[in-house]
Parts: structure tokens; sequence; C-alpha cells
């Protein structure tokens, strides 16, 4: 059985396409899977068991690189397309059962609309799949020790990024010695890019108790390293949803992103909001690409209360 399972551009969304391709892994175990995935997020899909085929669709002007997709995927039948971008490739191919998404209610989030393509109650939570090399690189990177405090300073848009300087405040006093994480080590994590965000909360910690990941490991290997990790706190990015998905306890920190769609989803998850939120904290002239942070609604204690939750929630669930 072959299946065609096309998902998202941004690592976000394709993370949380993993619960719904999971199912179908279940579903059908011995599929042979073709997945084609924006190039940020098809490195999440290599370790997938049954994988046939990745391919990375590369987006271009026009909307070309639907017909590119088309060239790749038309030379065989398919037993079960499955199309997570809406697009019409489903109904051009050789198929024989077909699931196409289509606008999603913005008030539901992002994995129930999923699940209710195949009528699923409850949805089937992300799910990340990691090689065995994964494992040891992460455990390379955070070696056995103290508990590790996970944080994700970064976003990809400047108005999604609680200030750095926050972040630090926030893992002094998680880490005091009368704190939850006394004596933790603290991971940073983002891309290599995104050093100029992280490097005011890597100069405020103490060097020995910094893991500095930033730049230092692909999709796989960072959710590999989250496992190793006792709670992750950051912003609304792919990386939480990474987080989440790994089964680490996941704080996401909310302003102006849709929280209703997005937060993060898992077995044990939070999350912490501006006031107000959402479109409200749009200014006029709103530019996402040059608007400053609109994160400063947000509290080092407000983040600190809810981070103290949500380890009390992990704490009982192991118990």
């Amino acid at each position: 059985m072959r299946i065609l399972f096309v998902t998202a551009t941004r690592v976000g969304d394709a993370v949380l396409s993993t619960g719904l391709l999971s199912h179908i892994r279940a579903r059908y175990p011995d599929a042979r899977l073709t997945i084609a995935a924006g190039p940020a997020a098809a490195p999440l899909f290599a370790a997938v068991p049954g994988l046939e085929r990745l391919i990375v669709v590369q987006k271009r002007r026009l909307a070309l690189h639907w017909p590119a997709l088309y060239a790749q995927t038309a030379t065989r039948r398919w037993d079960l397309v499955v199309d997570l971008r809406g697009s019409a490739l489903a109904w051009l191919l050789r198929a024989g059962e077909r699931f196409v998404m289509a606008k999603g209610d913005p008030a539901e989030h992002r994995v129930r609309q999923l699940g209710r393509l195949f009528g699923l109650e409850p949805p089937p939570s992300p799910a990340i799949w990691t090689a065995p090399a994964h494992d040891r690189v992460a455990e390379v990177l955070v070696p056995p020790g103290s508990p590790v405090l996970a944080i994700g300073p970064a976003a990809n848009w400047r108005g999604k990024e609680w200030r750095a300087e926050r972040f630090a405040e926030l893992a002094r006093r998680l880490t005091a010695p009368d704190a939850p994480f006394a004596a933790a080590r603290v991971a940073v994590l983002a891309a290599t890019h995104e050093r100029p965000q992280t490097q005011p909360l890597l100069a405020a910690l103490p060097p020995a108790r910094i893991i500095d990941l930033v730049g230092k490991t692909d999709l796989l290997t960072a959710a590999a390293a989250l496992r190793r990790c006792a709670l992750f706190i950051g912003n609304d990015t792919g990386l939480m949803h990474l987080a989440a998905a790994a089964g680490t306890p996941t704080l996401g920190l909310f302003g102006p992103s849709p929280v209703e769609q997005y937060a993060p989803w898992g077995r044990c998850t939070g999350v912490v909001l501006t006031t107000p939120s959402g479109t409200a904290l749009f200014p006029p002239g709103f530019d996402h690409r040059t608007t400053d942070t609109l994160m400063d609604g947000l509290s080092v204690a407000e983040v600190e209360a809810a981070a103290r939750d949500l380890w009390r929630r992990a704490l009982n669930q192991a118990a």
C-alpha cells in the first residue's frame, strides 16, 4: 500500500500534523509513505517508520511548486492521498481514497481540525520519530546530570518574542536555591541566525550552568535533546510545538499569535497570555517584519507562576 501525505511548510504546523500521520501509520502499518513538506519542515519526517520518499516542496512564484509536485507524484497510483495544504493535487492524482483539508475554524485548535478530517475524537496528539543517531548526539549535547530547564527565546517574527532579558530573570528565579529547579542547568535552543536574540540570556547566566544549543541541532536532534529536559518555556514557535510533541512539559508564551489554534498540544502543556492578546495588540501600521515585540504586557512574575503551576502538574502526572 502506498500513501502520499502532503503537509505543511512551517515547522509548527508540520509538528501538529504528526498526530494524524501517527494515526495513519497505526491504521496501515505496512504502508509505504511518501511525505511532501516545505524545506524547513521536511527534516522533521526523516525518521518516520515506513518512509519510502521525502519530497521537499520548494515554494515557487505563481504557485508553480504544485505542478512540480504533481510531476513527482503522478507516475503511480496511490491507495491514499492526504493533502493538508488544501490544493487540487489529490483530485488530479490517481488514488483510491482522498482526504483534503479545508480551511479551518480560527477558533478551533489545529490538532482538532486535523482530527476532524478523519472523524477522530479525541484527535491524535502530535508525535516525533527519532533515530538512535539523534539520541546519541542528544546525550552528548545534554549529558546526564542535574535537571535541565530548556528555554526557546526566539521566534520567526519579533512581535512574538518575549524579551531575552525577561527570560534571563525568569531562569534566575526558577533556578534559585529555594526554587523548583534549584541548581538546574539551562539549555538555550534557537537557530544559528537567531543567536542575537539569545545573547542577553546566555550572557546573564553562569557559564557552568548553560547548555548552549543555539545552531547546534537539527530538528530531530533538538527533539531528542528536549526529551532529556525537565521543562520547556518558550515563545509560540515550531520549537515550542516540537517540545510538546517530544513529551516534555511545555509552557508557551503568547501575545499577538492565535492561542486558540496554536497552543502547545501534549500530555503536559500550558500557556500564559499577554493582556490584551491576539490582533488587539497590533498597532496602527503593523508589519510583522518591522514591529517590535508585542509581549511586554507579560510580566516575569506571571510566567514564573505559570511555570511553577505546570511543573506541579507534571510531578502529579508522574506520581
